[in-house]
């Protein structure tokens, strides 16, 4: 028999009992449509974090101490005070695959401005810092070489620190005080967002490290990171190779010593923020996945009483030349019908399902093509598993039996 009679059939089938179908149905409908929507969510998290990592910088790596250990005590990372502004000069002098380099001395400081006081972190960067974050300035400018060569006290505010002092105004050219020590306002950097981790990146002053180095941090050359970048991605590895290289030099360490600095890219940290979603995607996908097997369970059940109220229908097909596998195929291909059919209206309920929960929560949510794909062939798969046992009792009747049934 022809495989479009065969769904002619099924299909004319299935649509004699028009509720009794939908209630078949409803296992799958509700199963596809809830691993869809579940997955929706879990893509569109990955997506938004790695639209938080790309807004980090631009093909960066970061360069920060290593941990160090106290009478056997982890002391955790970023306690070597290993990285120092010397670190940064070799980088910059040595680096043939690095772009740009920005050592970053970080002030944590009560700053004044206007009527208003605020507590955030002073970043000692250079002209590199722009290019390497992919930061531009809302207004104002940043500093320029003649600013970090002269020890200027000027300085480029976040968003949120230009709200928090200088709330409804512009604050270019407005003067702030930064322990005690005046800074000129020179530009207000574009709004960034929070972190994958969830910090403020808005929340920071930029001022040249000359001045930081010199009024705010003490003379004291120690660097808790150095931010680097490459001018290509694929430059990241090899770029990472070097760092450690001319670091490891830098710091006179010996071929077995452990280096006392670690090193990472947007790579890296975009895996480690993602490893918690794709578990967790992984997680409510496969907690969904319950209603396709419950599903499956109905379209077997059903498919059962389909057989028994159908033996005379069976009895005759056999009785003029059916084979055992005609009626096996035919009621197989009715289960993947009923299947696929639940599934189209679960991708539709899932579609939907994930518009509604975004609009509703402001999660975002991110179907892929494939996804679609993967949903209808798992339901008609569902259609397989659990039609083969009743299309194999039927196709296994006995035709005298059949034709003498009730």
């Amino acid at each position: 028999m022809k495989a479009t009679r065969l769904v002619d059939i099924a299909t004319k089938s299935i649509l004699k009992n028009k509720m009794r179908t939908l209630l078949t149905m409803l296992g799958i409908i509700i199963g596809v449509g809830a691993v869809i929507v579940m997955v929706a969510v879990g893509q569109g998290a990955k997506s938004e974090i790695q639209r938080r990592i790309d807004n980090l910088g631009t093909n960066m790596i970061v360069i920060t101490q290593a941990a160090t250990r106290q009478g056997g005590v982890n002391m955790g990372a970023g306690t070597s005070g290993r990285l120092t502004l010397d670190d940064y000069t070799a980088l910059q002098r040595e680096g043939l695959l690095l772009s740009h380099v920005s050592p970053v001395l970080v002030a944590p400081s009560q700053v004044i401005g206007g009527a208003n006081n605020w507590r955030t972190m002073v970043d000692g960067v250079t002209l590199d810092y722009q290019a390497i974050r992919d930061w531009t300035v809302s207004s104002g400018r940043f500093f320029d070489q003649s600013d970090l060569q002269a020890n200027r006290k000027v300085a480029v505010i976040g968003k949120t620190v230009a709200d928090a002092l200088f709330p409804g105004q512009d604050p270019v050219g407005a003067q702030i005080r930064v322990r005690n020590e005046p800074f000129q306002v020179i530009g207000v950097l574009a709004p960034k967002g929070q972190t994958a981790e969830g910090t403020d990146q808005d929340d920071l002053i930029i001022a040249p490290y000359t001045t930081v180095h010199t009024r705010l941090s003490g003379g004291f050359s120690f660097l808790p990171q150095i931010l680097a970048s490459t001018a290509t991605k694929e430059d990241l590895p090899a770029a990472e190779q070097e760092i450690a290289q001319i670091l490891r030099g830098s710091h006179k360490l010996p071929s077995y010593a452990d280096n006392d600095f670690t090193v990472r890219n947007q790579d890296d940290l975009a895996e480690a923020a993602q490893g918690t979603t794709n578990v967790m995607t992984l997680l409510l996908a496969a907690i969904a996945s319950i209603s396709l097997l419950v599903g499956g369970i109905g379209i077997m059940n059903i498919m059962l009483v389909s057989v028994t109220e159908r033996t005379r229908e069976i009895g005759i097909r056999m009785a003029i030349g059916a084979r055992g596998g005609d009626v096996l195929t035919q009621f197989l291909v009715e289960a993947i019908v009923m299947s696929l059919i639940g599934g189209a209206i679960g991708v539709g309920v899932g579609f939907g399902g994930a518009a509604i929960l975004s609009k509703a929560t402001g999660w975002q949510t991110a179907i892929a093509p494939q996804m679609v794909l993967v949903a209808l062939g798992f339901s008609a798969a569902v259609g397989i598993f659990f039609g083969f046992y009743p299309a194999r009792k039927a196709s296994a009747l006995d035709p005298i039996q059949a034709l003498r049934y009730e």
